[in-house]
């Protein structure tokens, strides 16, 4: 699989000068032209990209789908994720890249805590939309970004990372507005989530415990994307919600069925007693048999 390692390395394939700076660009897309170049039949990035775009077109495959590249306004890709671009029906439109490297992130708080901003592991279907407003805010930080790259001194790397952690905190902010304003599509991806547990717990145990990874597959979601819109909705996350539902499974079993804990366990999907007794203890304070005697 073919990479492009740099900052530098990702300029020269847009037609690109030189970067400001090793580390960070904020790229126009008004002037970038993509390189007719093999690479982009099959790629990794070794650093963060935020793609803010308007009017843009064409075809991507980011993991294993495929997407219209106009779809969405912001979309937010990790180092190391597997990319493929269709320049035969390529338009930039207009609209920003905010590239940074890992490496800008060392000796800095942002190198841990940017694993908590899920959306770098959403799909690109899964973009934010903007509105006018919450755009202008987003340039005014990408332009500050880029003035911090034209004056370089001791003082640009922490003012750099202050405003793209600021970014960050912002998109938080707009896709927890888009979750809750996008009510009825949300209500039905609820109920959805809600029918494939309850058919999940009625035919298949077979396959194992419930996992959020087969949720998220199911409903054509990725995983903290799920997760992220259940915590806005319900303040659960997707494995709060599987344990509940199979907390609640297991309570039913135990007070109506005369199955032995083993017996429910493997019927839940756990291959051993003892993770389904340590789960339900953890959950209710009571060990599977102390909960059965309450109803006898």
């Amino acid at each position: 699989m073919n990479a492009i390692n740099s900052i530098s390395q990702f300029h020269k394939l847009l037609s690109l000068n030189a970067p400001l700076h090793p580390l960070v660009s904020v790229i126009n897309l008004q002037q970038a032209i993509f390189l007719d170049d093999e690479i982009w039949k099959g790629f990794v990035n070794r650093f963060y990209c935020v793609a803010l775009k308007r009017e843009a077109k064409g075809k991507i495959r980011y993991g294993q789908q495929h997407y219209d590249y106009d779809k969405g306004v912001l979309s937010f890709t990790a180092p190391n994720q597997v990319q493929y671009l269709d320049l035969s029906n390529m338009e930039c439109g207009s609209g920003y890249l905010l590239i940074f490297h890992p490496d800008l992130l060392l000796r800095n708080s942002l190198a841990n805590s940017i694993h908590q901003y899920g959306f770098f592991s959403y799909s690109v279907n899964e973009a934010l939309h903007l509105s006018a407003e919450e755009e202008e805010d987003l340039i005014t930080i990408l332009d500050k970004i880029n003035k911090e790259c034209v004056h370089i001194d001791k003082h640009t790397q922490d003012i750099i990372l202050s405003q793209i952690e600021l970014f960050l905190n912002y998109s938080n902010r707009f896709y927890e507005r888009q979750f809750i304003t996008r009510k009825n599509n949300s209500h039905q991806l609820l109920t959805k989530f809600e029918n494939l547990i309850d058919d999940y717990y009625r035919h298949g145990h077979e396959n194992g415990l419930l996992t959020v990874q087969y949720l998220a597959e199911k409903m054509n979601l990725s995983a903290n994307y799920l997760s992220d819109l259940l915590r806005v909705h319900t303040g659960q996350n997707t494995q709060q919600h599987i344990h509940e539902k199979l907390i609640e499974k297991a309570k039913e079993k135990l007070s109506t069925t005369n199955l032995t804990v083993s017996e429910i366990a493997y019927a839940l999907g756990f291959e051993h007693a003892q993770s389904f007794s340590t789960l339900f203890k953890k959950k209710t304070n009571l060990s599977p048999l102390a909960f059965r005697l309450e109803f006898n």
